[in-house]
């Protein structure tokens, strides 16, 4: 499912125009990621749990040289499912 089918969707169960729809679902997905760029946790209850991690350092290889590279440790976005999404998603 992309964003506009979200949209479209949302628009059509509540009779919201979709231009709002549409700017109130980016506003959120924005808020999410500025905090996990600050590093803090986004929780939505009975959903799940956003988080940024940092991945450790390791040394990793060229595949065409075989040569051995470092790759320095970055921050990822992890997501952990709450219950609910967790019991209805089996």
């Amino acid at each position: 499912m992309t964003k506009k089918e979200i949209v479209l969707q949302v628009a059509s169960d509540t009779g919201i125009k979709q231009v709002d729809v549409k700017k109130v679902l980016q506003k959120s997905l924005d808020c999410i990621v500025a905090a996990l760029s600050r590093g803090e946790t986004v929780e939505l209850r009975n959903f799940g749990i956003f988080k940024a991690r940092v991945r450790r350092g390791r040394t990793g290889r060229n595949p065409r040289t075989g040569e051995k590279v470092p790759v320095p440790p970055k921050r990822v976005a992890v997501f952990k499912p709450g219950l609910i999404m967790k019991r209805d998603v089996r």
